[in-house]
């Protein structure tokens, strides 16, 4: 390639001109929460495999999953899951061609979003109240 000066511009310029979207974050958040149920599913088959291998085993996996920390995850995956599987939806209307318009997917993922959270206390609610 010749050797032309580019002078000082700046090699990403998308970072300093384009304001944050909510079409952005929801994609980012899509990504990340496909990420963060791994960590849940961990948790979740270390729990079952405890539970077949032995009593010892079991109240060890038992103990952390009962802890706060264990419930912080358990929760934040039941909301990962909701969100998740609505994004999910969300493409799938996306792929009919419909809600491409910028105002409205915004408004498709910020209701998604707040459909989510609803989900998600809804489903702590259930279990709770039949535990």
């Amino acid at each position: 390639m010749p050797d032309i000066p580019r002078g000082n511009r700046p090699l990403s310029p998308h970072l300093q001109i384009y304001r944050p979207q909510w079409t952005t974050a929801t994609s980012i958040l899509t990504r990340i929460t496909g990420v963060g149920l791994i960590v849940g599913t961990i948790l979740v088959v270390w729990w079952l495999l405890a539970a077949a291998t032995g009593p010892d085993h079991f109240a060890t996996a038992d103990a952390v999953l009962r802890s706060w920390f264990g419930d912080l995850v358990l929760l934040g995956s039941v909301w990962a899951l909701w969100y998740h599987t609505l994004a999910g939806i969300r493409h799938l209307v996306w792929s009919t061609g419909r809600f491409m318009e910028i105002h409205q997917a915004e408004l498709f993922g910020k209701i998604i979003v707040g459909l989510s959270v609803v989900l998600t206390i809804l489903t702590v609610l259930i279990l709770w109240v039949t535990a």
